[in-house]
């Protein structure tokens, strides 16, 4: 299971506590969405966090201090979702440095096809850090064969298409894709992306995916407490144990 929450979402305190909530809750893996202006592969649900955490200030070296603080209390593995931009701002072989320096043992960069992931993957691996790669049911086996060739950790399966957010079913072509995939590669395959409830969890696990990660229906449980932050805490918490407890 791997828990999904937008770095410095409400605020930076909210979001440390946010995390350590989340991994008493029994997430696997923690995925931070890093904020970013212009995030376009993000359903509305997340931009309103986007949207908060940059208000309040969000930014790499404040990710990078999230991470570090969390590193103190817990060795949960940890993986970043940002942006191309974002990493070349800092220079792609010190962000992915900075990031294995932080304690992140994952980048998943939303937004950067295979033909320009080479300078990516090898930086990632220089540092020590798992560059996570995308798949989707629109990938040719060509492609797949190169993006298994340079991706570590996990596929991280597009498990539906546009946005994200909550969808209610899981697409045919999906389905084709997982046993596509698990044909060709050992690596876990984890679907996002319109995952949410405890159902489509077991729907997924029933088709043989080796996690999956939910991050739309985490979030809102902020968004629908902004105005009363003191239950934000425990209802983030209650989430994550109903999600975890649908896959184990």
């Amino acid at each position: 299971m791997i828990a999904c929450l937008v770095a410095g979402d409400p605020g930076y305190r909210d979001s440390r506590a946010l995390l350590s909530e989340i991994d008493r809750a029994g997430a696997d893996i923690i995925e931070l969405v890093m904020p970013f202006s212009d995030p376009v592969a993000d359903g509305p649900v997340m931009q309103q966090a986007i949207q908060r955490a940059l208000r309040a200030g969000m930014n790499t070296d404040a990710l990078f201090s999230l991470i570090r603080d969390f590193r103190k209390e817990s060795e949960t593995p940890l993986m970043i979702l940002t942006y191309a931009n974002m990493v070349m701002q800092r220079g792609i072989g010190s962000f992915y440095r900075e990031a294995a320096d932080a304690g992140a043992d994952g980048v998943a960069l939303a937004d950067v096809p295979l033909e320009e992931a080479d300078p990516f993957c090898t930086s990632a691996r220089d540092a020590g850090i798992d560059p996570i790669l995308f798949v989707s049911q629109t990938t040719s086996d060509t492609r797949l064969d190169g993006i298994i060739s340079r991706a570590g950790g996990f596929l991280y399966l597009v498990a539906a298409l546009g946005v994200t957010g909550v969808r209610d079913e899981i697409d045919p072509a999906t389905v084709e894709c997982i046993k596509r995939v698990k044909r060709v590669t050992t690596l876990p395959l984890v679907p996002g992306f319109g995952i949410g409830s405890p159902d489509q969890i077991q729907a997924y696990k029933r088709l043989g995916v080796d996690g999956v990660i939910v991050g739309s229906a985490i979030v809102r449980e902020i968004n629908d407490r902004v105005n009363q932050p003191d239950l934000i805490r425990s209802a983030v918490g209650q989430k994550v144990r109903d999600l975890v407890s649908a896959l184990h």
